[in-house]
């Protein structure tokens, strides 16, 4: 049996948003396009991509912002204008930056920039992470929350040493805020807050939001016309937008008014998985509504132990396993959403003790 008809069969899924099958996904968005009255925007231009694109600038605190078809054709594009407008001086990414990890090489390759990497892969970044470096920086991207490492935040007096380094320095301080929305519960603050003191911030239309893809570069009104304009040059000019604007707008409130739940949830999960000292956890308490599991088994086993439980369980307990630095371990990234808010508290403890159960067995 193939995984995808064992995740149909379980139970208990503790990842992610309750996956809809395109015929729902598509019905539902043809039924709030026939109560909204919407019409398609043709390259952009149309009454709800423009309200959409100025609702997210509001929620960010800024000027402007602007769809584009990807996060990753934002990103680097976002970044070259800052460098371009600093006679193109490094720009300051994390080791775990999605631009080095996920990206191939697109920032050099495409001659986009060049960049450095600072800071201690396994922790956020300190304010001495940047001030320290003798080089004349033309930008510095931080994602917020560290995806790699467990949805980790920077120190919130750290972040804002970092602000008002870049400010005084005149670098263009970029955020890739993928999981920006996630990030505001951590914090305690909103996402403008969050978001006051740089000058550019990219967020995605489908990860926590669960649309069908999609991004928003957010930043002055000059800046974010800059970015669309090379938007059109790199390809991204599609004549219709408003199915990715349809798939996000028509759940945007109800998901970031989830984001506290969430976050909530994976306390809850925290202190479960916790119970299970072989369960290795990071961070070390919550910061967003995301969390790494380190097992000591290797990625084979553990993707065993996955089939194992779904079949004879009907317990889903993670969809991608990576490799863990040490021999025998793995790790894999749990997004809490609406499979573990729906999951009793009773199920989502007894999911993870079989989990420890197994992993123990091994």
């Amino acid at each position: 049996m193939s995984d995808t008809d064992l995740l149909a069969r379980c139970t208990t899924i503790l990842p992610g948003h309750r996956a809809r099958t395109p015929a729902e996904l598509y019905a539902a968005m043809a039924a709030w396009c026939e109560a909204n009255e919407v019409k398609h925007d043709v390259y952009g231009e149309g009454a709800l991509i423009q309200a959409f694109e100025r609702k997210v600038a509001d929620l960010l605190g800024f000027e402007a912002a602007v769809f584009c078809i990807s996060g990753t054709m934002t990103q680097v594009t976002a970044l070259r204008l800052a460098a371009a407008d600093r006679n193109r001086a490094p720009v300051a990414l994390h080791p775990t930056s999605h631009i080095f990890v996920h990206e191939r090489s697109n920032h050099q390759l495409l001659g986009h920039f060049d960049a450095l990497q600072i800071g201690d892969r396994n922790r956020p970044w300190q304010a001495a992470d940047i001030t320290a470096i003798p080089d004349r920086l033309a930008a510095v991207g931080l994602e917020i929350p560290m995806r790699e490492i467990g949805g980790q935040l920077s120190d919130w007096d750290e972040l804002q040493a970092i602000k008002a380094h870049c400010k005084a320095q005149d670098i263009h301080l970029h955020m890739d805020g993928a999981r920006l929305w996630e990030a505001a519960a951590g914090y305690g603050r909103s996402v403008a807050e969050i978001a006051a003191g740089f000058d550019s911030v990219y967020v995605s239309l489908y990860k926590g939001i669960g649309g069908l893809g999609g991004a928003m570069l957010a930043g002055s009104r000059a800046f974010v016309e800059r970015a669309a304009e090379w938007f059109r040059r790199q390809g991204g000019n599609v004549i219709h937008r408003s199915p990715y604007i349809v798939a996000a707008a028509m759940q945007f409130d109800q998901r970031l008014a989830a984001m506290p739940d969430y976050f909530r949830r994976t306390q809850f999960l925290y202190d479960a998985l916790r119970e299970h000292p072989l369960l290795q956890v990071n961070p070390a308490r919550p910061q967003a509504n995301m969390l790494h599991i380190h097992l000591p088994v290797s990625r084979e086993r553990a993707l065993d132990i996955r089939r194992e439980l779904a079949a004879e369980q009907g317990v889903w307990i993670f969809n991608r396993v990576n490799h863990g630095v040490l021999p025998n371990s793995s790790y894999f990234e749990l997004y809490v959403g609406d499979n573990l808010l729906a999951a009793s508290d009773a199920s989502v403890r007894e999911a993870v003790a079989l989990l420890a159960a197994a992993v123990s067995f091994t």
